[in-house]
């Protein structure tokens, strides 16, 4: 028998129900951070505070003022861009800014023209706590061994026994300056990426040295850390996994190789992790903060906090060895050192 009051109390409790799921699918996306696109986090700041700068936020004049007074591939402010001292048609000195530390073609070079913005606020360093802006290191840190490449910039003396005695860098397996991260900031150029989001995976391409971090996504933190990779896989870039917490992308990483943690600028040993968290602040700003964790290192947990701006530009091919023959003629050079030094015996 048709009962016209019980269609519409029906109607009513289907309506409900598509509402409430409908309602549960917009909080669920909500939860999730739309990360897609093309970002840059070039910028002026670097990871600590200056030591005469006291405060993290700072005002537009401060800032004009600190970016002014920041110096560029460790050269003293105002000589990046000096005319080139060195004598044309021969090779500069040992030791000389142009033999080593003003190497690059300054047209290539992009770090950024302003300190760090974000939400709104300049920042004299990306360090937000300790408050101090300065990384708290150990006294006798243990489980790390380093390597510095510092000085054969200058001195053009350094080991050439084969081309693993090179740095990662120079090899192009990994981009110089921390990009790739954990702890992913800009540095002299290419400080571009893309974000490319699954239902499975989070993509970052970096555009310095075509690396490319991918990022197996699972239901939680409980979840991602049981599904930790085999310790003895010591990937490039380490043993990321990501889930989604609070409106942001959250990515733990540990098991770093030890040969880039060597090198890298933000150390951790097999006992330490990174955690890093992706947040959508506007339709052109991305907060990113990382805080890094090691008793072996670190005299407690400290975090960094930088944010990457939408760019109308593109992610560009990095050939980073297609036509370079520095490598070869180093490497060709030392043997014929060897060589000659054996003939003298």
């Amino acid at each position: 028998m048709f009962n016209a009051r019980s269609l519409v109390a029906r109607s009513t409790l289907i309506g409900a129900a598509v509402s409430l799921a409908s309602s549960l699918s917009m909080a669920q996306d909500a939860a999730i951070p739309d990360l897609e696109g093309i970002w840059t986090n070039a910028s002026l700041t670097g990871l600590t505070r200056p030591r005469d700068v006291e405060k993290l936020i700072v005002t537009a004049e401060e800032a004009q003022e600190i970016a002014a007074n920041t110096s560029i591939a460790g050269l003293p402010v105002g000589e990046f861009e000096a005319p080139e001292a060195s004598t044309p048609g021969a090779a500069p000195a040992a030791g000389s800014i142009d033999f080593g530390l003003r190497a690059y073609n300054d047209f290539w070079v992009d770090p950024g023209s302003t300190l760090a913005l974000v939400k709104g606020e300049y920042r004299s360093s990306y360090i937000i706590n300790p408050e101090n802006g300065q990384i708290p290191r150990v006294d006798n840190p243990v489980g790390l061994e380093r390597r510095s490449f510092g000085s054969r910039y200058l001195t053009g003396v350094g080991d050439t026994t084969g081309p693993e005695a090179l740095p990662l860098a120079e090899r192009c397996l990994l981009g110089f300056g921390n990009t790739s991260g954990p702890g992913m900031m800009g540095t002299l150029y290419n400080s571009t990426y893309q974000f490319v989001q699954t239902d499975d995976y989070v993509m970052i391409l970096i555009e310095m040295v075509h690396d490319a971090r991918i990022i197996p996504l699972f239901a939680s933190a409980a979840e991602a850390r049981a599904n930790a990779r085999p310790a003895v896989l010591q990937q490039w870039l380490g043993d990321s996994r990501g889930w989604y917490e609070n409106g942001e992308l959250v990515v733990e990483t540990i098991n770093i190789n030890p040969e880039q943690m060597a090198q890298s600028s933000i150390p951790i040993t097999a006992d330490g992790k990174f955690t890093e968290r992706f947040s959508r602040y506007s339709d052109t700003e991305i907060v990113y903060r990382f805080t890094v964790e090691d008793d072996n290192l670190y005299s407690q947990a400290w975090t960094a906090e930088l944010s990457y701006h939408a760019t109308d530009g593109s992610v560009y091919e990095y050939a980073c060895h297609e036509g370079n023959y520095a490598m070869p003629g180093i490497l060709a050079g030392a043997r014929r050192q060897d060589w000659e030094a054996s003939q003298a015996q």
